[in-house]
């Protein structure tokens, strides 16, 4: 591999996804994204979709974020520009985008206040992904911000925000929405919960009253479902423009290298582009020998009665071993994403937790003389 930083892709991005299997360094990466991108005069935000707490922690939030934007102090700088941060809340984004859909308050009214919009508004399988695309779309629209940085959960669930805006469009499709989404008296006679075999065995696992709620929650969207689909129709054609950007997070372990270039797959497939790859916690090969150098020089030491100097090349030579085969473990992923950069960032002496690493994992990506690890 040579030695590449994330500046060109950076430059031209207005959404940046940083995505990966977990505990590889996702959230880090999108902090210094963002942190870097503020100081060259960019009005950044950065989202996480991840309920933890890591992204606040790297960012030196003690009270944590919320699913406001919330202002980020950087080192002033002649071109600085402003870092917010922000993490997805499923239930108020679901909220805010009912009311900005609705017809009229009313409607906004009686959709919120139905126990099924309640229960699900959090917990369903699918909204977190779907809010978080819907956060994104008015993050990107906001002018508050000219770059979005999108922090996702591991890969699979990532996977599950980049489909979330095709699988609603595909469910207000889909003949059984379009049943529940009949008028009230017609409906009532198709779908009635008394009449109907398949919904009273429904009933019977769910409860009537809960079943009632779900009916009435599809109905109370009458004239709304056009706005949803236009929305998911214009994330999609955001997640596929060109200044959409992927940044793949990956370490050099086996694992994380075969979830990393599976995901690349996927990406592909989807026809998206991984635009580079940051692989944390490479280890130093510590200069350019080779390891039979430093065998060598341990043996000529060792030979001359130099057990000291003996053992410090000899320990040289086996860093150089597990250096060497972390970057062979990477020859698939390097292989997968092409000509696209690839970015080493040593192991650090200690773990991202403060803005002090942060500054150190900055110059890794972004800087071409940083330091050692």
């Amino acid at each position: 591999m040579t030695a590449a930083r994330l500046d060109g892709v950076v430059a031209d991005a207005r959404v940046l996804v940083c995505c990966g299997s977990g505990g590889v360094g996702k959230t880090t990466t999108a902090a210094v994204i963002g942190i870097e991108a503020a100081r060259r005069g960019r009005r950044v935000i950065v989202v996480t979709i991840d309920p933890a707490r890591r992204l606040a922690d790297a960012l030196g939030l003690p009270d944590g974020l919320s699913g406001t934007p919330q202002r980020v102090e950087v080192d002033p700088g002649p071109d600085a520009g402003e870092l917010w941060a922000m993490m997805l809340d499923t239930p108020a984004m679901f909220e805010r985008v009912v009311r900005s859909h609705a017809t009229d308050d009313e409607q906004a009214e009686r959709i919120v206040a139905n126990r099924f919009f309640q229960n699900i508004a959090g917990a369903l399988s699918g909204t977190q992904e779907y809010m978080a695309s819907e956060a994104l779309h008015e993050l990107h629209g906001d002018d508050r911000f000219d770059l979005v940085v999108v922090d996702t959960p591991p890969s699979r669930n990532a996977l599950d925000f980049l489909e979330a805006p095709g699988v609603l469009s595909r469910f207000l499709d889909h003949t059984a929405f379009k049943l529940l989404m009949m008028p009230t008296r017609t409906s009532m006679k198709v779908l009635s919960i008394a009449t109907q075999p398949i919904l009273r065995a429904i009933g019977r696992v769910v409860g009537s009253d809960v079943l009632a709620d779900a009916v009435a929650f599809f109905q109370a969207f009458t004239g709304m479902e056009v706005g949803f689909r236009e929305r998911a129709e214009e994330v999609t054609a955001l997640l596929h423009d060109d200044s959409t950007k992927f940044v793949l997070v990956s370490s050099p372990q086996r694992d994380t290298v075969v979830e990393a270039v599976w995901f690349a797959e996927q990406l592909r497939e989807q026809g998206f582009d991984v635009s580079a790859t940051v692989v944390n916690r490479l280890l130093p090969r510590f200069g350019d020998g080779t390891v039979a150098d430093a065998a060598s020089r341990a043996d000529t030491a060792r030979e001359r009665g130099d057990h000291g100097l003996a053992a410090l090349w000899a320990n040289l030579a086996e860093l150089r071993t597990v250096a060497d085969a972390e970057r062979a473990q990477l020859r698939p992923l390097v292989e997968r994403v092409g000509e696209r950069p690839v970015v080493e960032v040593p192991r650090l002496p200690s773990d991202v937790h403060d803005v002090a690493a942060l500054e150190l994992l900055g110059a890794h990506l972004f800087h071409e003389s940083a330091p050692a690890g």
